[in-house]
């Protein structure tokens, strides 16, 4: 099967004339030269030349389609059809009022190929940016006629969602920029400020204390190589990464690994069953089957380990084993998740208690992102107090000797 060309975003330079016969011209960010002609019939422009330019990297990526312009269109959508606007009104609408050149040109395509008759959620699925959740939960909405009902769900699941990512990578930043600031200051005092002493250290023309002569040969040792370290420490991070992208192994160990590491694993954790909840609670709510809920449950967990867990859970639950069962024989989940999705299993109620597990977690996490300053703080004072602290020390033990010698 030939693979489909690539589309490219390119500036479209256009000239023609309008209704009354007067010379225009223009240009139009966009994905084809169709689109242009499209746009330009719209308004009424007779076409008498087009060309196409390259556009500069920056500007490709100023452009670019990203997770949270696919929010804000579904939470559009939303709002418009519970209004009662008609879904390719609407699709026009957002279209007529946004800047970026994709998006538009999404939007246009979308509206296009619905007003031609083909199913919103088919339309949805020729492109690149909308998941498999997505685009079944719009087919469900469509099936049942409750479309603007489902993209209120999509709006806060996905809302809910990036919420969620975002405290997950502030957990991450304070910790990594604290260690990288160490590693920073450290290597500084090795390579520059401990050299400076060294002549001074040779005039003493005495033995250097055991600790002082140890800092001396690391210095020596990271201004000698200095250049092969970082090469290793690149060279290793370049294998791992390769590793991990060819080997599910790899990747699932290196996702326990995570799970393992301190006060962040546990965040990694909860974010996984939180997102995990959430997204069953919003498929299964809209009415998609259990089955089809775990498998598109599993991928947005962004964990090997707790993947694999929910195919082998989906597995259980194929063979006709309740959710919950299925879910503690895995091995993974916690006590408190598996009991209220055994209530609102027995109740009929499973998407409701789904919705508080997941609130609850994301609850849990933003009170340990809040406090990771006081957690982390005393870690970082001995941490920092240890690495320039010796260094300081090192450096001033010879001249308190030479002092206790002339005194």
């Amino acid at each position: 099967m030939a693979n489909k060309p690539k589309v490219e975003l390119k500036v479209y330079r256009w000239k023609g004339t309008n209704t009354v016969g007067r010379l225009v011209s223009g240009k139009f960010l966009a994905l084809g030269e169709s689109e242009v002609r499209d746009r330009l019939k719209s308004q009424k422009i007779r076409i008498q030349k087009i060309s196409s330019h390259k556009v500069s990297a920056i500007q490709k990526r100023l452009q670019q389609i990203k997770t949270k312009d696919i929010t804000l269109l579904t939470r559009q959508l939303s709002t418009m059809l519970a209004t009662g606007i008609p879904l390719i009104q609407a699709l026009k609408l957002v279209s007529d009022n946004h800047r970026k050149a994709e998006m538009i040109s999404l939007l246009l395509n979308l509206s296009k190929n619905v007003e031609s008759g083909m199913p919103l959620s088919s339309a949805l699925k020729e492109t690149k940016h909308f998941d498999p959740l997505y685009v079944d939960l719009i087919a469900t909405g469509e099936a049942t006629g409750n479309l603007a009902q489902v993209f209120e769900r999509i709006a806060s699941y996905r809302e809910k969602s990036e919420r969620l990512k975002a405290k997950v990578i502030k957990a991450m930043i304070y910790p990594s920029m604290v260690l990288a600031v160490a590693l920073i200051v450290s290597w500084g005092m090795l390579t520059m400020v401990i050299p400076q002493f060294e002549s001074m250290f040779n005039s003493f023309g005495a033995d250097l204390p055991w600790f002082t002569q140890q800092v001396l040969n690391v210095s020596y040792f990271a201004r000698d190589h200095g250049p092969m370290i970082a090469a290793s420490f690149a060279i290793v991070f370049i294998a791992i990464k390769f590793a991990r992208a060819r080997s599910y192994n790899i990747r699932l160990y290196f996702s326990r690994l995570s799970l393992r590491m301190p006060i962040i694993g546990s965040v990694l954790s909860k974010a996984a069953i939180a997102k995990f909840s959430r997204t069953m609670a919003t498929s299964f709510g809209a009415g998609i089957p259990i089955l089809s809920c775990l498998k598109s449950s599993a991928k947005t967990t962004n964990n090997c380990y707790y993947q694999a867990a929910i195919e082998s859970v989906h597995k259980e639950t194929a063979a006709g084993m309740p959710l919950y069962l299925a879910m503690r024989h895995s091995n993974t989940f916690p006590e408190m998740p598996l009991q209220m999705m055994m209530i609102g299993e027995e109740a009929g109620r499973l998407d409701e208690m789904l919705n508080k597990v997941a609130t609850i977690y994301e609850i849990e996490i933003d009170d340990t992102v809040d406090n990771l300053g006081k957690i982390l703080e005393p870690m970082i004072i001995v941490l920092l107090s240890v690495l320039v602290g010796s260094m300081v020390i090192a450096i001033y033990l010879p001249i308190f000797n030479l002092m206790n010698v002339i005194g």
